[in-house]
């Protein structure tokens, strides 16, 4: 078996993981109930779907001999900022009291989104701010 035979299977190997994994996250985003329930279906498995996606690219730009490598710096931002972005929606949410907050700290405030002083606890309209 040749180097370019085994790289269209693996290509089309990558193509069928990235759509299955991208087909789930589509039917969780629809059909979870909560919003932090179903933030995990976009950011999890939609990330592991387009990074299989995304490979399956490179290696058949690869296996045709012009080589790519755009699709790591595509991979390596998205596998940044999804994580980053599902953390400050779950933070926004939880801010919002729009979910089950989390547990109380033990003996310290290691929650430090919560861990607020009182001042800055009220919000002032901006008429009330110095200009």
């Amino acid at each position: 078996m040749t180097l370019e035979i085994f790289g269209t299977y693996f290509v089309a190997a990558c193509l069928f993981v990235g759509a299955a994994f991208a087909l789930v996250g589509s039917i969780g985003l629809l059909k979870l109930n909560d919003s932090m329930t179903r933030l995990h279906a976009p950011t999890k498995v939609g990330t592991m779907g387009i990074g299989a996606l995304l490979l399956a690219s490179m290696v058949q730009s690869f296996v045709r001999g012009e080589g790519s490598l755009h699709e790591m710096l595509i991979m390596g931002f998205l596998f940044v900022t999804a994580p980053i972005s599902a953390n400050f929606i779950a933070k926004v949410q939880m801010h919002r009291r729009a979910c089950v907050p989390p547990p109380a700290p033990l003996g310290d405030e290691t929650w430090s989104t919560f861990d607020t002083p009182e001042a800055d606890r009220v919000i002032d309209s901006p008429e009330d701010r110095p200009a």
